[in-house]
């Protein structure tokens, strides 16, 4: 400890929002160099490495083989795919000294795909796994809790290459397996879950995700089995219902009633239903929104959806990607002046503006699953002060298509009724797409198959994020002491703690800890001229999973082993202390 590269701080930084990011900085395991990038110290190099190691050795067990390209990348590749437009402010571009335009690297679908375009063109060089371990860049808008999201971090990435479908699903389901062997290694609590593939395109995709209460992934489960990222949760449409005996349409004056819930306390008041008082689930929201295309485009939508329930930003920012959403401002309202703020409904009535419809000035109109031909909504008749009673979806309005974007609840039912749905929050921790052919077709990838045919070549593409996983297994293991590391990531098995200021304490625990290199465990030893408090604190700081105390119990001829995790103590005489802790170390 007293050449070691380290500094614990007794106070939290400023910007740790997550226990992580705590004790990683206060540990000294990284140090923050601006918003979303941090350096590594030794500590937290040796947990990185060993992370690396695991995912090596399971991707190697699988059959694929580690190569290694720059972060420094060319344009020409990510034009060729759209993603140097699709992936908007998220890419890091640069220019080098003659203008050319540069990007440092996100992920590497097209380098991956020309460096086999350039030495393979046969069917009889597939099937093919490549992968690396390597640092990538994404210029987060709000970089956070540490290296849960950085704009610098480590991730490996690997790709499959098959000649058809049928090996893509074999690649798929063998790098699954390995994830599982690399998550359960890491000792993680992880669900796997249906998700979108987003800017990475492909038909299926899927997420690790570590359960974490402090994770910006929401997910869904059902007794039945159905897991999924929120954002890929699929509602069916609703049945549709009998309309013939609902009556017209009809518009009334309801003044000062702007929000659903002034609507349905006015409604109840003055306009009451005589089976059942009115709830927000009758009335029909429509919210606006702007939508920002890669090319810098701006279009409006207008998103119809049962009163009772809120748009859900991450679903309709995965919906409608690689567009961003934007609010709809004081400035767009001018723009529409057919749309009534707080009153917009979607459609004309007794010869009323026509608000959202289709052929109204651009504002496309997109309902949810439950808004179904035959469903009887209370709505805004676009003008201020009035509202439509019995507006029946399919009679007196449609929608130019459905965008299922509303909030998902505890308790829905899952898409394919295999139960009610409770909500949980993780980390993602791996992503696998089955990317199909979009890569190898931008980029012309194609091989001779046996009947020597040239055909496009068909690739997966999958994803973990290392440094990220430092990070969940410090959140996971973590208590209000500081770090606890399982001992397979652990920067050293145990950690030697001399105390007092008697010579032969130090003398013992130098002894011991030479005794315990040389049978291959790895030994952080303290030996520095500071209080035994100062040396305990560091101790449940740095997280080592046992450490072993030298010091008053000495004279009786014992020391104190700790273990980390349990704060278990327990007195082991001197002559089998090193024994005693081999066992420990090797199981």
């Amino acid at each position: 400890m007293s050449e070691l590269f380290v500094r614990t701080l007794r106070e939290d930084p400023a910007d740790a929002e997550v226990p992580s990011h705590r004790w990683l900085v206060r540990a000294g395991y990284i140090r923050r160099v601006a918003p979303g990038i941090y350096s590594w110290l030794p500590l937290g190099l040796k947990v990185l490495h060993k992370v690396e190691q695991i995912v090596r050795e399971e991707m190697d067990a699988m059959g694929a083989q580690e190569v290694r390209f720059p972060a420094l990348l060319p344009r020409e590749p990510y034009e060729a795919t759209d993603r140097w437009t699709e992936y908007g402010p998220n890419l890091l571009r640069l220019q080098d000294r003659k203008g050319v335009d540069m990007l440092l690297g996100p992920t590497h679908e097209e380098m991956f795909t020309l460096m086999v375009k350039d030495l393979y063109s046969s069917y009889k060089d597939l099937p093919l796994s490549l992968y690396q371990i390597q640092t990538k860049y994404r210029d987060e808008a709000r970089p956070r809790a540490g290296l849960l999201r950085g704009r610098e971090f480590v991730m490996k990435d690997s790709y499959s290459f098959d000649v058809d479908d049928a090996g893509l699903q074999e690649a798929y389901d063998r790098h699954r397996v390995a994830y599982q062997r690399i998550f359960d290694r890491l000792g993680l609590e992880y669900v796997i879950v249906s998700a979108t593939s987003g800017a990475m395109g492909g038909s299926a995709s899927e997420e690790f995700l570590a359960v974490a209460d402090i994770g910006e992934d929401t997910f869904v489960r059902s007794p039945g089995g159905y897991a999924a990222n929120v954002e890929a949760v699929k509602r069916p449409l609703a049945p549709e219902q009998d309309a013939s005996d609902a009556p017209a349409a009809h518009v009334e004056d309801t003044p000062d009633s702007p929000t659903i819930e002034t609507l349905v306390a006015l409604s109840n008041e003055r306009f009451a239903r005589a089976d059942r008082p009115w709830t927000a689930a009758d009335t029909l929201k429509n919210v606006l929104f702007m939508l920002k295309h890669p090319d810098g485009t701006r279009t409006p939508v207008a998103i119809g959806l049962p009163g009772d329930r809120e748009v859900d930003g991450k679903r309709l920012e995965a919906a409608v990607e690689p567009a961003e959403v934007e609010g709809f401002g004081d400035a767009d309202f001018e723009a529409w002046p057919q749309l009534a703020k707080g009153y917009i409904g979607p459609g004309s009535q007794n010869g009323g503006s026509l608000g959202l419809d289709a052929d109204g000035k651009g504002v496309r109109y997109l309902t949810d699953p439950a808004v179904v031909p035959g469903t009887r909504w209370i709505t805004g008749a676009n003008a201020p002060g009035q509202h439509v009673y019995d507006l029946v979806c399919g009679r007196d309005f449609t929608s130019d298509g459905v965008l299922d974007v509303a909030e998902i609840r505890e308790g829905d039912p899952a898409p394919d009724g295999s139960g009610p749905l409770t909500l949980a929050r993780g980390i993602e921790m791996g992503h696998i797409f089955q990317l199909g052919r979009k890569y190898a077709e931008a980029l012309g990838l194609k091989v001779l198959d046996p009947n020597g045919k040239l055909v496009t070549v068909t690739m997966g593409s999958y994803g973990v994020g290392v440094s990220r996983a430092v990070a969940a297994v410090a959140e996971a293991t973590c208590d209000d002491k500081g770090l606890a590391w399982p001992r397979n990531l652990a920067p050293y098995d145990v950690h030697v703690v001399a105390t007092g200021k008697d010579a032969a304490a130090l003398e013992f625990a130098t002894e011991l800890a030479r005794q315990l290199d040389e049978a291959g465990i790895s030994v952080l030893l303290d030996d520095r001229k500071a209080s035994p408090g100062v040396k305990f604190a560091d101790a449940e700081i740095l997280g080592m999973p046992n450490s072993i105390v030298v010091g008053r119990t000495l004279a009786d001829g014992v020391v104190e082993v700790r273990d980390r995790a349990s704060g278990e103590k327990t007195e082991v005489g001197v002559d089998v202390v090193a024994n005693h802790v081999i066992h420990l170390v090797r199981g």
